[in-house]
Order: C-alpha cells, then sequence, then structure tokens
C-alpha cells in the first residue's frame, strides 16, 4: 500500500518514482547501483532494519510503514530537503536538499527502518513525526521476523512427523529410530532448537549491526538450553529476547570506547565479537542461570504442594503456567510435573494437555477473526499456528508472543487456565506426556468429548482475548466480535488504515509486518509543471443546489448521491451502481461513459484502500463538474484490497477531464485523510440513513 500511494502521488507531483520491496518473500525490484546515485533523495518507511549503507551521500528520510501509506505526498516533499546520510561518522550531518521536480527514493516497510535516534549504526535523518517506533520495538520486531521461518518450518516438519510416523506409548507420542519420519522429526527439531537464537541474534543485530550478531546469537543459544546453568528448562523465548538486547546494548558501548587507529579495522570482525560474545556468555550461565534454575525447583515444589486441592484451582494454576513462557522454564515446571504423575494422576497431565495447544490455536484463529489487525506475514504464521496447535506445540505461538507481550501473553493465560479448568473439574485424563487435539487422536485421552470442549472454550478465549487486546491498542472499540463481527473506532485507527503519523507493530499495519512490506523508492527528475492556483470550485447545475452551508468535500456530495446500502454483490456491479446513484445529482450527462471510465481505472489497480474501504473514480467528460457519491455494503464486496478486506465503505469520485489535474488530487488527498480516523469510519458505517449520512459527511475538510 505505501508503494503504491507512493508511486501514485510522485507521478501526480511531477517524479518519476522507482519501488524496491522488501517483504516476507525477501527483496523486489531491488535498486541497482544507477537507481540510487542518479536519486535526488532515499525515503525509507519501515517498522525493523534497513541497511542503509547504500544510501551514503543522499537526503535521507526515514519514517514508518504508516506515513508511506498515508501521507505520500507530504514525504516526498521532506525527503527533497531532509538530512544527507553519510554512513556512521557522518551520522546526523545534514545538507538540505529543497526544490520541486527533483528525484526521490524510497525504501518502505523493508526489514528494518529503525529511527535514526534509535540505531547509531544506521544513518539518515529526518525521521517522521510519529512516524518511527523507538528502537526497542523495531529491533524485538526485527528477531520476530527473522525467527518466524525457523518457527514455521521446525513446527511443520515435526507435526507432520508426528501425524504421519508417530505411536503412543507410555512415553508419550513417539516415531521409531531408525525410520523415515524419525529423520524428518529431527529436521524439525533442528529449525526449532535454531529459532530461539535467531531471534535473540538479530534483535542484537537491529540495535548495534554485524558485530552484534554473534554474541546475540550465542546468548540464544545459552538462554536456550538450561543444562549449561544447572537447570531442567531453558529460559525460552523470554531469555532469548534478555539475551538480545544485552548484546546488542553491550556491543554498543563496546564501540564507544576509543581505541587506537591501528586497532579499529579488527574491532567489529574480531574484537567486539569475541568480548561481547564472553561477556554475555559468562553473565547469563553465572548471574541469570541461578535464578532461572531456582524458579524451576521451587515451582515444582510449589506444585507438588497443591496436589489435592480443587481440581479446578490446579487447572488454572497449571494453564496458567503453560502458556505463560511457551517452552520456558515455567511451561516446562508445569508439563514436567504432569508428566511425572501420568501413571499415578493422569487427569493432571490432563490438564496440561488442554492448555498446551490453547496459544497456537488462539492466536491463530484471532488472526482469522480480525484479519487487518495483521499483516500478511502474520496472517501465514496463524495458519501455521492453527496446524501447530493441533499437535501440541505451544511454541507456534511464539511469534505473536514475542512481536506483543503486552498483549498475547495474558490472551494466551486466560486461555490456558480456562482450558486447564474445564479438564480439571470434568476429571479429563491423558495416559502420555503430549498434549494437543492429536493426543485425542491417538486414544489417549480419557474423557474425550470434554477434553475437546476444554481446548475449544480456552481456544475461544485466547483468540478473543487477543482480539479486544489489540483493537485498543490500535485505539478501537470493540461492538461484537462473535462471529467475525466487525468492529466500530473510537477516536482512533485500527492497524489496518493507522491514524495519521501514527506507527503500528508489524508488523503490521496492513501492511505489519513484520511483521510488513519494504520497498524503495526513486523518482528520476521530470520538469515540474508550474505552480498553479487552485481552481475555484465549479458550481453545481442550477437544478441541483449544493448542500445549504457545505464546506469542503461536503460540497461535492449531494443527497441524491448518498445511499444507505447497494444491491451490488460484485465489484463491477457496485461501480454501475454508484455511476446511477452519481447521476442522480445532475452533474452526470452520460452515465454509460462514467461506468466505462471508473471500470478502465480498476484495471491499471485496484481502488481497495483497505479497511474495508474503496474509493473508485474517474476523469472524464461524462460529468459536468466534479461529484461524490457514497454507498455501504453490508457484506462488503471484494475488491482487491492489500489487506484482504471487503470493501464495505465505497465512494465514487468523478470529475471531468478539465479539472483533473488538481481538483481530482485534492479531494483523493482530503477523501484518504478523513478516511484514516477510524471515528470517522465508525460514524459512517453507524448512520441509519442518508440524511444521518449527510450528516457525517459534512465533517469532510
Amino acid at each position: 500500500m505505501a508503494a503504491e500511494n507512493l508511486t501514485r502521488a510522485a507521478e501526480a507531483l511531477g517524479h518519476r518514482i522507482t519501488v524496491e520491496t522488501q517483504g516476507a518473500i525477501g527483496a523486489e525490484n531491488v535498486l541497482s547501483d544507477n537507481d540510487v546515485s542518479s536519486a535526488d533523495a532515499v525515503i525509507i518507511a519501515a517498522d525493523k532494519d534497513v541497511d542503509r549503507s547504500r544510501f551514503v551521500g543522499k537526503p535521507l528520510l526515514v519514517v514508518g510503514v504508516a506515513e508511506g501509506i498515508h501521507r505520500p505526498e507530504e514525504l516526498i516533499a521532506r525527503a527533497l530537503s531532509a538530512p544527507v546520510h553519510g554512513g556512521e561518522e557522518g551520522e546526523g550531518r545534514a545538507r538540505g536538499r529543497a526544490g520541486a521536480g527533483r528525484d526521490a527514493a524510497h525504501v518502505p516497510g523493508a526489514p528494518g527502518g529503525l529511527s535514526e535516534a534509535g540505531v547509531p549504526a544506521g544513518g539518515g535523518g529526518g525521521a517522521g513525526r510519529g512516524g518511527v517506533r523507538g528502537v526497542t520495538y523495531k529491533a524485538l520486531m526485527n528477531g520476530v521476523s527473522y525467527m518466524i521461518p525457523f518457527v514455521v518450518v521446525g513446527g511443520l516438519l515435526i507435526a507432520a512427523s508426528l501425524a504421519l510416523g508417530g505411536e503412543t506409548t507410555s512415553e508419550g507420542i513417539v516415531i521409531p529410530d531408525g525410520s523415515f519420519w524419525k529423520t524428518v522429526n529431527d529436521i524439525g527439531t533442528v529449525g526449532f532448537e535454531l529459532m530461539i537464537p535467531i531471534l535473540a541474534g538479530y534483535i542484537a543485530y537491529a540495535i548495534a549491526d554485524r558485530p552484534a550478531l554473534a554474541p546475540g546469537m550465542v546468548g540464544g543459544w545459552i538462554a536456550a538450553h538450561g543444562e549449561l546453568y544447572d537447570s531442567e528448562a531453558g529460559a525460552g523465548f523470554v531469555g532469548a529476547i534478555v539475551a538480545g538486547f544485552l548484546a546488542g546494548y553491550l556491543v554498543l558501548g563496546i564501540k564507544r570506547v576509543r581505541v587506537p587507529r591501528f586497532v579499529r579495522p579488527i574491532m567489529p570482525v574480531i574484537v567486539i565479537p569475541i568480548l561481547a560474545t564472553t561477556a554475555l556468555g559468562l553473565f547469563f550461565v553465572h548471574v541469570l542461570g541461578n535464578p532461572i534454575a531456582w524458579v524451576f525447583a521451587h515451582l515444582t515444589n510449589w506444585l507438588g504442594e497443591l496436589t489435592g486441592t480443587s481440581a479446578a484451582l490446579l487447572g488454572v494454576i497449571l494453564g496458567l503456567m503453560i502458556s505463560f513462557d511457551m517452552g520456558g522454564p515455567v511451561n516446562k515446571t508445569a508439563f514436567l510435573f504432569g508428566a511425572g504423575l501420568v501413571a499415578e494422576n493422569p487427569e493432571i497431565m490432563g490438564m496440561c494437555a488442554a492448555a498446551i495447544p490453547v496459544p497456537p490455536l488462539g492466536q491463530g484463529l484471532a488472526t482469522l477473526i480480525r484479519r487487518r489487525l495483521y499483516d500478511g506475514q502474520e496472517r501465514e504464521t496463524g495458519l501455521a499456528a492453527l496446524f501447530m496447535g493441533f499437535f501440541g506445540i505451544t511454541e507456534g505461538a511464539i511469534p505473536f508472543a514475542a512481536a506483543r507481550p503486552a498483549r498475547v501473553i495474558p490472551a494466551n493465560m486466560l486461555g490456558g487456565a480456562a482450558a486447564g479448568a474445564v479438564a480439571g473439574l470434568a476429571t479429563v485424563t491423558d495416559a502420555v506426556p503430549h498434549g494437543g487435539p492429536i493426543v485425542a487422536a491417538f486414544g489417549a485421552v480419557g474423557g474425550t468429548p470434554m477434553f475437546l470442549v476444554a481446548v475449544a472454550v480456552g481456544t475461544l478465549v485466547t483468540a478473543l482475548t487477543t482480539v479486544a487486546l489489540l483493537s485498543l491498542e490500535a485505539g478501537e472499540r470493540v461492538v461484537g466480535v462473535a462471529g467475525g463481527a466487525p468492529m466500530t473506532g473510537a477516536g482512533g485507527a485500527g492497524r489496518g488504515v493507522p491514524e495519521a503519523g501514527r506507527t503500528t507493530g508489524a508488523p503490521a499495519e496492513a501492511g505489519r509486518t513484520a511483521r510488513c512490506s519494504a520497498e524503495a523508492v526513486r523518482t528520476e527528475s521530470v520538469p515540474a509543471p508550474a505552480p498553479v492556483a487552485a481552481p475555484a470550485p465549479v458550481p453545481a447545475p442550477a437544478s441541483v443546489p449544493v448542500e445549504a452551508g457545505a464546506a469542503g468535500l461536503a460540497r461535492y456530495v449531494s443527497r441524491e448521491s448518498v445511499a444507505g446500502g447497494l444491491v451490488a454483490t460484485d465489484r463491477d456491479g457496485a461501480i454501475r451502481e454508484l455511476a446511477a446513484l452519481v447521476a442522480r445529482s445532475g452533474r452526470v450527462v452520460d452515465v454509460a461513459a462514467l461506468e466505462r471510465a471508473a471500470l478502465e481505472r480498476e484495471e491499471q489497480g485496484t481502488t481497495g484502500l483497505g479497511a474495508e474501504i474503496a474509493v473508485p473514480h474517474a476523469k472524464t467528460d461524462a460529468v459536468t463538474a466534479p461529484v461524490v457519491g457514497f454507498a455501504r455494503s453490508a457484506e462488503g464486496i471484494e475488491w482487491g484490497s492489500l489487506d484482504g478486506t471487503r470493501a464495505r465503505l465505497i465512494f465514487m469520485i468523478a470529475v471531468p477531464e478539465a479539472a483533473a489535474g488538481d481538483e481530482h488530487l485534492r479531494i483523493l488527498a482530503r477523501l484518504a485523510r478523513a478516511l484514516t480516523d477510524a471515528g470517522f469510519r465508525a460514524r459512517l458505517r453507524d448512520a441509519p440513513d442518508p440524511a444521518a449520512i449527510m450528516e457525517v459527511l459534512a465533517e469532510l475538510p
């Protein structure tokens, strides 16, 4: 979305633009050296780390993905006067460049793009107002982005091997040694073991660049292997996040130490990695390791003392622990406690087995309930999490928890507690030390119906809680969630269309990627048109008076061109219906020509903006004056929006060819700006009739 909007804006402003995208599938349309050298400016719109070394000597503007989506014209203007990027030594130097009609280079949404203040090793300047989050958030998202492939590959290979080659024994679901599926399982295990050091390593990398990569990965490996510090359980992904940040800031500290000139060439390759890795490893083993081992031992003793108390209470506690750190010491304590009592008290393992799949199933379901809260990569990870949850792989939820721990972990814990309580009250048993619906499929569960009910209840609680918390984070008010009912906004913006000037996570925004895509744009010099005074509004025909007191965009809308609902169920039908609606304004002389112009525009690229919005438009002499029509679709219409949402709020804009250059862009820009306000969108959705809709549209600037 950022790439498309910037491209349109550049063309409208008289620039030529080239876009490099960096998303989940890697970089596409990569900028050549010639592209960069001939560019007048560079924009990086990203929520994670981008390599800026190739932009040395160019004016560089760094903003969040949301600004690329919602402020493209403003970004291009700011980029041309942004500080010149001088690399590490020239960080912060400003050599402003002003003017119009120059080239601009832009990199929206790449796996990177930390603010200049947040990345000492980066470069560039001119961070957008509110458009770039702090280094902590972006470093975390960088680690999560690189970790996701390892989670997916490892988890799905393990799940497939268990399903196709597993056998139920007293030790759990076991794959026979020497079999084909045992080999597949071993490969998946390698991927799973790598995900924790990858998370830590790329968090450190985002903070302090390449010298921090080795210390971060080694620290993450130590965090995941409790045997290195006498603990039966590693510190899990929480420990990896701690290790990543410690490694990153430790390397930053070492880099600030002044050393003789002859030592500088070996500092980033030898000295810094060795010093940081040694210091971090010793610190984790001898300082952090003992508390982790202590926590594990005391939690185990505490659980032993609880045995024999209320089954519901024990189920709640076990569910909370299982869902807390997903492979860390708290999770492992609960799991090993249940596994150790399989023979004597299989109902305890039954509580654990019901809670184990809840985090991945709940997070996966949340991505289906509210797709626009997640970017494309997160939605794909959600599908993988659903699959892993079925096979009892709790770690499938780690990418979500690592990206938004304050929102996701509480939701996971609530769902796990609910599942554990239901299983405890129903005296569900599990004869093998494993969890998830797969143990029921293998016949290892006693009380299968209630076991499945417990899993379903926990999954639903986690999904709905996650959606509610993420919606509140995005400034939305939940009015209905059951069955995927829509949400309305109150004074904020959802992640699908963020509030102007505000960035969200990741991976996020309809582009969070995380969790988001990355683009780089170069615009080649094209003579800018001479400034033209804004033309006076074209008056409406006398037979159709402008709404009394109308100002701003409202002067282009009349009650005749507004409808509460559409009959059409497809895009082309909706455009034809809107053309007929606009014709009622008296400003259309050829409805068929208007339809053709609008449909031809759709062939050039979708006008679906995401967040359930579409703005079909046309420049044609089939209209005598600029006119805007509006209608709603209750079920939503597939419009090819990049965030996957169906269009429910649909505006049609039509302007004569003579007003196409200036008036057309002014209407589009003002309308797009208003639609970033979730409250405005909510009022449009909730307006009961055309008269009420007109009152809302009167707010348009």
